[in-house]
């Protein structure tokens, strides 16, 4: 997919958005996935519900940091011009595809066969 100078820089600025997007919602999850303090005078379902919404925090913390090391690699697919080529075949991935997921690095039937 060849790309013009400021499809480039377009790309670029949807990408460091959705970046500095997603660095704040890790922020926000690391604080929701501080550990629970099992001395706290709290009912036992409560601690349990706690727990349960600490372990979905963390969860969410892994997700947000495996999209961020995807945004990385797209970045610097962009700055190699490679970006927006399936890393499997090399066919163009759609352009369809990477405005709902600028950091995607697989073409649908690339994805589809994993």
């Amino acid at each position: 997919m060849a790309m013009t100078p400021e499809q480039t820089s377009e790309w670029r600025s949807k990408l460091r958005s959705l970046r500095s997007s997603l660095e704040r919602d890790l922020a926000t999850a690391k604080e929701t996935a501080r550990p629970v303090d099992l001395d706290q005078p709290i009912g036992r379902l409560t601690r349990v519900d706690a727990m349960q919404q600490q372990h979905m925090a963390l969860a969410r913390c892994q997700r947000i940091e495996n999209r961020l090391q995807m945004i990385s690699g797209a970045l610097g697919r962009l700055a190699a011009g490679s970006y927006g080529a399936c890393l499997t075949c090399g066919d163009d991935i759609e352009l369809r595809r990477l405005e709902a997921r600028p950091e995607t690095f697989l073409c649908l039937s690339c994805q589809r066969g994993q």
